[in-house]
């Protein structure tokens, strides 16, 4: 396999909790790829997206206070950034930091990673999230709601309990008509991180289904038996897209709702876990429905959304050149 051209990774980054969040989690994906070697140059974008100044009075005039107000408090975020790379061991003249204005932070970074080419952003919770989840707050809304590259999420406080490395890659999968896109980009993104994966399907059961019921439990467990099946399936379909000789491992858990029915999946300290766009929203964009917020929220790891109908997802420029 030829080394592809490279890998472009944007982290949003305030000078906060946050932001340390997702640089240490933009660390872990740099390190993960350059240690296969699957690329041949990997590049990381810290960006600060800020307000815009405030109009004043006259033509294409703004408040002056304002606008030194809004350079200090860059120039100290990226200050910071750049501390917090060393503090990584990643020095910031490998990193491209930059300012960006857009009143909204998401709207803002999707505007960025255009113009400096992202395979994938990384962005850290609400600060007013539970520790050790994910959080969304306007930041993750926008991005999730129309990102056309891949969104990797951290929980609160990740940075501070950040593992070495990643050790494996979870998708959470359910069968539809238009899944084989992102499963295949699931699994160029696992060969690219040089991970195992797994696929894992969460059996829910029905609302009104009490275990009392006659016959519930077998209900139940055809259930779980026709989503091993689908499993098998998804898993025979990846071919070589995980890696040559590489074993998709496949995982049916029954529970009685999302959050409990994920709780039982086991999950590894460097766990990672891959979250499919709904298949109501726009083809090539991230679009988050209800049940995959609810299994974002849910998780105790990093989640990555990838984007609806995207083949390549941020590992599309792996395998070229």
């Amino acid at each position: 396999m030829s080394a592809a051209p490279g890998l472009r990774v944007l982290a949003g980054y305030s000078p906060d909790e946050r932001g340390d969040d997702a640089l240490a989690l933009a660390a872990l994906v740099l390190r993960a790829v350059k240690a296969p070697r699957t690329v041949a140059d990997v590049r990381l974008t810290v960006a600060n997206v800020h307000p815009p100044a405030w109009p004043a009075r006259g033509p294409g005039s703004v408040d002056a206070e304002w606008v030194g107000y809004l350079k200090d408090r860059a120039r100290e975020a990226l200050e910071r950034a750049a501390g917090r790379l060393a503090e990584l061991n990643m020095p910031e003249r490998r990193a491209d930091l930059r300012v960006h204005a857009h009143r909204g932070s998401g709207r803002g970074l999707i505007e960025v990673a255009a113009e400096s080419g992202a395979d994938l952003i990384v962005i850290g919770s609400a600060p007013r999230g539970r520790r050790g989840r994910v959080a969304i707050g306007s930041t993750a809304d926008q991005l999730l709601h129309g990102s056309p590259v891949p969104v990797l999420l951290a929980p609160r406080g990740y940075a501070a309990q950040a593992p070495d490395q990643f050790e494996r890659l979870t998708v959470a999968y359910w069968r539809r008509p238009d899944v084989d896109g992102p499963l295949q980009a699931a699994a160029r993104t696992a060969r690219t991180l040089a991970l195992p994966m797994r696929l894992v399907t969460l059996v829910l059961r029905p609302p009104g289904l009490s275990a009392r019921l006659r016959n519930a439990d077998d209900a139940m467990a055809r259930q779980v038996a026709r989503a091993e099946e689908d499993l098998a399936h998804a898993a025979g379909r990846l071919g070589d897209a995980a890696g040559e000789g590489a074993v998709v491992r496949t995982q049916a858990v029954a529970g009685t709702g999302i959050a409990k029915a994920l709780a039982s999946v086991d999950m590894l300290p460097g766990e990672l876990l891959a979250c499919l766009s709904s298949h109501d929203g726009p083809l090539r964009k991230v679009f988050l429905g209800e049940g995959s917020g609810k299994i974002v929220r849910a998780a105790p790891c990093p989640v990555l959304v990838l984007p609806r109908g995207a083949a390549g997802a941020f590992a599309q420029r792996e395998g070229k050149g």
